[in-house]
């Protein structure tokens, strides 16, 4: 089998079928694929169709694609049969380098050649998990955000082995499969999203171990703080907004010395001439062209929508 366009993907392998590798073959079946899953667990296929079942209404408010069907499941009693005519492997076992490493060289043996295997791994490079697969340059990260049926993001890289035509085409798969694409452009560990959320996750395990704030605080700091903006406009551009009319280059002129507070137990990076302009750079290009007027009324109306959306304006039930 040669590789297929991504766009003419029909069959997709999902191999390990817990809380994340469940998810993402509910994504596929709610996209219209075809799925063949593979789960070592014996009571693994009924705990699979049960998690679809509990997926499937969120999906279809969602909007479901033509032809989407848990009908189009298939559960397989090997590995092997799982992948024979897979067009595309999501691979979603235990995070254990050693079992990834080993899993990942079956799956490079037994999937038809140039297919790509993508994993579920949260952390781990794939220069990492590759060193066993014989033909590893089609080995990539596909790191989605649980539940993978409805979060957007997947996060794509690929390890030092791996070809860049592999890493581009599974990002065009992701993006017709409905998801949204971050294509990195170097290895890190945790990638990028799980090292922000496990940067805020370990200062509030900080925070309750030193009795600074109960952990009902912290939940609530967030949820009522600064998750209302980053539902739909990130910490950079929100950052950027404290700026008033200066945008980045001022928030950085104003804020820049609290670097140094200790705000956190993060060390913080040297705020040289190189990261300022690589922030204030990177700001206007995810600006896309608004000025700070256009995002204070984005930002502002985002506020508004998820205020409402969750009951908390007055007048609509508020908690």
């Amino acid at each position: 089998m040669t590789r297929p366009a991504p766009q003419d993907v029909r069959t997709v392998a999902c191999v390990g079928a817990g809380v994340i590798g469940g998810g993402w073959v509910a994504h596929f079946l709610a996209r219209g694929y075809a799925v063949r899953a593979w789960d070592p667990a014996p009571d693994a296929e009924a705990r699979l169709r049960r998690l679809v079942d509990a997926a499937w209404p969120a999906l279809e408010q969602l909007g479901l694609a033509p032809g989407a069907s848990p009908a189009r499941l298939t559960v397989t009693g090997t590995l092997e049969k799982a992948v024979s005519e897979a067009q595309f492997v999501q691979e979603s076992a235990p995070e254990k380098l050693e079992l990834k490493r080993e899993l990942l060289a079956k799956l490079d043996a037994a999937t038809p050649a140039g297919i790509v295997i993508a994993s579920s791994t949260s952390g781990y490079p794939m220069t990492d998990m590759q060193t066993e697969a014989v033909t590893p340059g089609r080995l990539i990260v596909g790191h989605p955000f649980n539940p993978p049926y409805l979060i957007p993001l997947v996060e794509v890289v690929g390890g030092e082995r791996t070809d860049a035509s592999a890493v581009e085409w599974a990002s065009r798969f992701y993006e017709l499969a409905g998801k949204s694409v971050i294509t990195m452009e170097r290895e890190v560990p945790g990638f990028i999203a799980n090292r922000l959320q496990e940067a805020l996750w370990r200062e509030a395990l900080h925070m309750v171990a030193n009795g600074e704030a109960t952990v009902r605080e912290i939940d609530r700091s967030i949820t009522e703080g600064p998750g209302l903006r980053w539902a739909f406009m990130g910490p950079m551009l929100t950052f950027a907004l404290a700026g008033g009319e200066g945008g980045m280059a001022h928030m950085l002129d104003h804020f820049g010395p609290s670097l140094k507070s200790p705000w956190t137990r993060l060390e913080a990076p040297e705020l040289d001439g190189a990261l300022y302009d690589a922030v204030v750079a990177g700001c206007a290009d995810a600006s896309d062209g608004r000025t700070i007027a256009d995002l204070v009324a984005e930002r502002d109306q985002g506020v508004i929508d998820v205020l409402r959306a969750t009951g908390r304006l007055p007048g609509t039930g508020a908690r």
